[in-house]
């Protein structure tokens, strides 16, 4: 990873930023463009925050266990034979190699070069050959924990071991996402679409909080929902996007049937997008992966009443990936090219005082808490 921001660097990055966004710019270009401000996310932003892994269907059952990359980190999150869900750096403490793969179930934790094994928990238990060493003690070893934590149905990590619990810094989000979707435990993994896109991550979160362009971008995603009531509204660590579903016919999909009316998002710091579309109950998890700064890694994972999609989720899924996020990536994509050039350092926050979705408080919002991440880093 390249060298971080100088300290004057840190200092002048918030420059033209206001609390006030109605009287502020946004973000300065050079965080979007340049490796060290990409290497400072990794390191004081993606490092130090909640990262979505998956639903809890996943990890129920005991000796379960799933694997993801944070931060560039491997991690592994098991649940162990009492029930408890445990997250370590998925590293063997003999020689640092890779200990599970993927995902499944296991009754121990096995290296594959070596074979020394773990207990679910993470306690070394058997290191053959070593009998005759001196100074070595199984009971003495163990992976290297890290924070996990069940949150609305989903499982989360922070590789900070100092960090606020994330029910503690998401204040009311946990109720208000179960107000809207109470059935988010029970709902299964349906399908999953995967982009590759040209952009810093900042850019592709920018565009998600704000309904700004959507008129003149998504004019497909105007009839689906009633422009007129959406909401946006921010707290702490999350924002709230709600609006009704459309009440006329709508070149997106069909929801005339829809059982869910109501189109309810949340965008939680930094990087995860949790979705409530129109039609049968669903959660859609948008999760955000920075690969590079102007490389981003997006999965959309679709989680369902049943394991196979309807006829109109189909057509929900058909119209995210071959139209909103053909669009959308067009968009991210477009800006990322502007901002590298010398004709654009910074831009002006659009902000509406009554709350619309087409207005870029949310955005303001985010890049005010970049900015105090930063902050922190420069200190």
């Amino acid at each position: 990873m390249s060298d971080l921001p100088t300290s004057a660097q840190f200092s002048a990055i918030g420059e033209g930023y206001s609390a006030d966004a109605g009287n502020s710019q946004s973000l300065k270009a050079d965080a979007y463009v340049r490796q060290e401000w990409f290497a400072a996310d990794q390191r004081e932003i993606i490092a130090k925050s909640w990262q979505w892994v998956c639903h809890v269907e996943k990890l129920r059952a005991p000796g379960s266990f799933f694997t993801v990359e944070i931060a560039g980190q491997p991690i592994a999150v098991v649940r162990d034979r009492e029930g408890r869900l445990r997250a370590f750096y998925n590293v063997c403490k003999h020689r640092a190699h890779e200990l599970l793969k993927g995902e499944g179930s296991t009754t121990r934790i096995m290296c594959p070069y070596h074979a020394w094994v773990y207990k679910l928990d993470g306690q070394l238990v058997r290191a053959p050959e070593t009998e005759h060493l001196d100074n070595f003690s199984t009971g003495e070893i163990c992976l290297d924990q890290v924070q996990v934590e069940e949150f609305a149905g989903f499982v989360y990590v922070n590789l900070d071991p100092s960090a606020a619990s994330l029910a503690e810094q998401s204040g009311n989000l946990e109720t208000e996402i179960r107000h809207w979707a109470p059935d988010i435990d029970q709902l299964t993994f349906g399908h999953r679409l995967t982009y590759d896109i040209k952009s810093n991550w900042k850019n592709v979160v920018d565009n998600f909080l704000e309904c700004y362009h959507c008129p003149t971008a998504h004019k497909d995603f105007c009839d689906l929902v009633d422009m007129d009531t959406y909401k946006v509204t921010t707290h702490g660590i999350y924002s709230s996007h709600m609006a009704d579903a459309g009440k006329s016919a709508n070149s997106a999909y069909d929801v005339s049937n829809a059982t869910v009316r109501t189109h309810a998002v949340w965008w939680l710091w930094p990087t995860t997008c949790l979705m409530r579309y129109p039609g049968r109950s669903s959660m859609i998890v948008l999760n955000i992966i920075p690969v590079g700064p102007a490389r981003t890694l997006e999965t959309y994972d679709f989680f369902l009443e049943t394991p196979e999609p309807n006829e109109a989720e189909l057509d929900a899924i058909r119209y995210l990936d071959e139209v909103l996020q053909v669009e959308d990536i067009s968009l991210v994509e477009s800006v990322q090219r502007g901002m590298n050039t010398p004709a654009f350092t910074q831009g002006r926050i659009v902000n509406d005082p009554t709350g619309s979705g087409k207005s870029e408080h949310a955005v303001h919002h985010f890049h005010g808490l970049v900015l105090e991440a930063y902050a922190g880093a420069g200190r």
